[in-house]
């Protein structure tokens, strides 16, 4: 029987910027990052947007979340807290949802907050947790620890949720061999999945500041870029997913001066898998096309974009490094979306070939 069910899952955000920050981290102007939203949603708006966003769904999605995105949500008040999530149980109740999900700060786990959510539909519990070193998270203004995260992934495992956990790189006082550090602690605690953001200079943040008066300097995009390719590569090669790089494209972030400077583009994602495809193609051109002149590859029709590259990128690249004059990409259906294979060749390379460490 064919399911008429979409097999992604529909993840429904509401933002809720600041609230339930102790203060404000120096990178951080979640009034840009989320539109500009200052006040809590009520449970009228709740129901809206989950109509709303179902309503443009062409199959029902095989699980449909209701994710507090922005803040910290074990920070809010106690009262604030039970009407989220009693709104979410009623909204599951409906059928409308199947479970609450949450973006919190490491340091708003406890025993207490945690019986907050018993009998609620909550599934997933997403730590803020931005590096592993104590001192880049003391000069970024954080106000946790790197043991606050451990202790809080520890409580949230014996109690059951799936954990989700951002990291950042490019904070203040970090370098690529902390932001690797940061890689491999995290992948150590064994998260359901990881989130790879990169710190750009929002307007109205303390970074704004430290970045005009010289304080501080953001990585480049290319290296920024690279160094989120590594740490992908490392996740899935220790079976972690990574649910997102960069920061979501949005209306007030594409804004004239919202960002002052940084390693942001709309589609950073698209940047990553871009250089994955190339250094297969890479492997593949050294290893078979020696002498070579023209060649092919075949990939998936959904990746034909990230083997040519940002504005052709990938192809100029490996003809400059080769002796190469022309290199065409052919669409192959049954690849699978990160598959590369040359045209003539049996031999098909996916992320995994691809070497991971950090």
């Amino acid at each position: 029987m064919v399911s008429n069910r979409n097999p992604k899952p529909l993840i429904i955000p509401v933002f809720i910027p600041h609230h339930g920050c102790p203060h404000r981290c120096a990178f951080c102007d979640q009034q840009v990052i989320t539109a500009g939203q200052n006040k809590l949603p009520s449970p009228e708006d709740l129901c809206a947007l989950v109509d709303q966003f179902i309503g443009y769904a062409r199959q029902r999605p095989s699980t449909v979340q209701l994710a507090f995105f922005g803040g910290n949500f074990l920070g809010l008040a106690p009262e604030d807290v039970r009407t989220f999530l009693s709104v979410g149980d009623r909204l599951a109740q409906q059928g409308k949802i199947d479970g609450i999900r949450f973006s919190t700060r490491p340091d708003t786990i406890d025993d207490e907050r945690l019986e907050r959510l018993n009998g609620f539909k909550v599934t997933t519990v997403e730590l803020g947790v931005q590096s592993m070193d104590d001192h880049v998270l003391a000069l970024s203004g954080r106000g946790h620890t790197a043991a606050d995260t451990i202790s809080a992934v520890d409580l949230l495992k014996r109690h059951g949720y799936e954990i989700g956990l951002q990291m950042m790189m490019g904070l203040p006082g970090d370098d690529e061999e902390r932001t690797c550090e940061t890689g491999r602690q995290i992948a150590g605690l064994s998260p359901n999945f990881v989130r790879i953001y990169p710190t750009v200079v929002l307007k109205n943040s303390k970074l704004a500041d430290w970045y005009q008066s010289g304080k501080y300097r953001p990585p480049s995009l290319s290296a920024a870029v690279t160094i989120v390719k590594r740490l992908f590569l490392y996740f899935r090669t220790n079976g972690i997913p990574v649910a997102r790089t960069g920061l979501q494209a949005s209306e007030s972030l594409g804004e004239r001066g919202s960002i002052i400077a940084g390693p942001y583009h709309p589609a950073f994602g698209h940047l990553v898998q871009s250089e994955l495809f190339l250094d297969m193609g890479r492997l593949l051109v050294q290893e078979n096309c020696v002498g070579k002149e023209t060649i092919t590859f075949r990939v998936h029709p959904g990746s034909i974009s990230k083997m040519r590259g940002h504005k052709n990128r990938n192809i100029e690249t490996l003809k400059n490094e080769t002796s190469l004059r022309a290199v065409n990409v052919a669409a192959e259906s049954l690849l699978p979306r990160d598959g590369l294979r040359l045209a003539g060749s049996p031999t098909v390379l996916t992320y995994d070939n691809l070497r991971s460490d950090i």
